[in-house]
């Protein structure tokens, strides 16, 4: 991964959360909360032959029945997220919201608008790294979105 990391424009988000169905949770209760989830930034790199961008890996953690709530990320941001424990379920730009298990992993482009983002699991935790392309002066990776 180490070799690949220089030439990706992508970066990698792991997700992990317990909810089975996009039903399960109402748009409202995600638009505006947060429960039960954990983010962590675990990596930080420039990138020596892009100017200006770095990689930075973020580990969210989700409890059984976690979630965030609906959110944008940094303008500059592609990310790149794997599912490293559990099932995560996650919708953009007011599209369907898809699981993704341990092992699948999921892009979000600059302009993203992650509407969805939670533990597919009611009992289980979920763990996913998302690895982010920013521009190095980004600090802020992500801002929830405002009522």
């Amino acid at each position: 991964m180490t070799t690949l990391l220089p030439n990706l424009t992508v970066a990698a988000i792991l997700f992990s959360s317990g909810v089975t169905n996009a039903d399960d949770i109402t748009k409202g209760q995600l638009a505006y909360d947060t429960k039960g989830t954990k983010v962590t930034l675990v990596y930080e790199h420039l990138l020596p032959d892009v100017p200006g961008k770095s990689v930075k890996g973020v580990l969210v953690e989700y409890a059984p029945g976690g979630y965030n709530s609906a959110h944008t990320h940094a303008k500059s941001a592609i990310i790149y997220a794997t599912v490293l424990k559990g099932a995560v379920l996650s919708g953009v730009n007011g599209g369907e919201a898809k699981t993704f298990t341990k092992g699948m992993n999921f892009t979000e482009l600059p302009g993203d608008q992650h509407d969805i983002s939670a533990n597919a699991s009611q009992t289980e935790p979920a763990k996913l790294l998302a690895v982010f392309v920013v521009d190095t002066d980004d600090k802020a990776l992500t801002t929830p979105l405002k009522p």
